[in-house]
């Protein structure tokens, strides 16, 4: 069979529906692999958006210092190998396939191999544990952009529902506190941080929520007596526009004389890329040295295997409406399907 007699050209969408799944996509953000792809990398990230270009070269800047290399590519290759053995050898078994929002292998690219590949309907996860406008509403857009780009072959795409309290997602930051924790022997701080957002997208998304439940999840599963703090980083919005805080870098100037260290635990963040090695292991380092603290940087999720483990139950529960849901916090469940006015802008 062709893959066009296998992708039906206008599918009904009741039709749609009742397709069973075929493949999985991790859709992320991109990243540059090289000194030449990190002006045009910035370029597709801020379109649309007046960054003045002195401001553009700086933040180029950051990614010389690494090479012109985000990890996140890396960090990516190596989920979609590791889910792709975990899925191989417990099921189910669907292939799986990845995408960028802003540089290759870009979305519209891998929507079009995989038409090509005969899929008709694939489960889209977001390198985002979280529910705010850019680490949900924005992906969804991507996907129903390059969907669109397609036209009326292109495979539906459902994206598996933000996993903040899975408890996959939380034994893999518990783990790399712990093991943060035992390089910061007795008396360290610990910090969770979490990438910034507008306070005006903040108020309309339960993203800090979210984030203070996973704090405390993975606290209490680290064996760390503390009260959880949940800190902000990153910000990039004008001077005079309120974001969440506080900033990392403050909350380190604060911390009690005499504190020997402070762990921070990237939570926000899934895999590292710039703001975890640049903004923590190069600005933030060089904070927590000027004001005597010794600073260790916990671990991401990554490709730890209680997370890829989780990341295969998330997608069997979608698969099979009678799989167990797990969700260790509190808070109400993110939806499966995503209501228009779930996670707006707000800003």
């Amino acid at each position: 069979m062709s893959s066009a007699e296998a992708v039906p050209a206008d599918p009904p969408p009741a039709y749609d529906a009742l397709l069973p799944y075929e493949a999985v996509v991790i859709v992320s953000f991109g990243g540059p692999e090289g000194p030449a792809d990190v002006i045009p990398f910035l370029e597709n990230v801020l379109r649309g958006r007046p960054v003045p270009r002195a401001r553009l070269e700086q933040v180029a800047g950051h990614y010389h210092q690494f090479g012109g290399v985000s990890p996140i590519n890396a960090q990516n290759r190596a989920l979609v190998a590791a889910l792709r053995a975990e899925l191989d050898a417990q099921g189910p078994h669907l292939p799986v396939y990845w995408g960028n929002r802003n540089w290759a292998p870009y979305l519209t690219d891998t929507l079009s191999q995989m038409t090509a590949d005969g899929v008709r309907r694939a489960l889209a996860l977001v390198t985002s544990a979280y529910s705010s406008y850019s680490g949900c509403r924005q992906y969804l857009d991507d996907i129903d952009a390059a969907r669109a780009a397609l036209g009326g072959r292109a495979p539906v795409v459902d994206k598996i529902r933000a996993y903040f309290d899975d408890p996959g997602f939380v034994q893999a930051n518990a783990e790399r506190l712990e093991v943060a924790l035992a390089e910061a022997g007795p008396g360290a701080e610990v910090l969770f941080s979490a990438h910034s957002i507008p306070e005006a997208m903040a108020e309309r998304c339960p993203y800090r929520a979210q984030l203070e439940a996973t704090a405390g999840l993975v606290a209490a599963r680290a064996g760390w007596g503390g009260s959880p703090r949940v800190v902000y980083q990153s910000r990039s919005g004008p001077p005079g526009q309120p974001w969440l805080g506080p900033d990392v870098a403050d909350a380190v100037r604060a911390l009690p004389a005499g504190t020997p260290a402070v762990v921070v635990a990237p939570i926000g963040f899934v895999s590292d890329h710039m703001e975890v090695v640049y903004d923590l292991d190069v600005e933030l380092a060089a904070v927590a040295s000027e004001v005597g603290i010794r600073l260790v940087r916990a671990g991401t999720a990554g490709t730890h295997p209680a997370f890829v483990a989780g990341i295969r139950a998330l997608i069997q529960q979608r698969c099979d409406p009678s799989f167990p849901r797990a969700g260790l916090s509190s808070l109400e469940p993110a939806p499966d399907v995503c209501p228009a006015e779930h996670c707006p802008r707000g800003a």
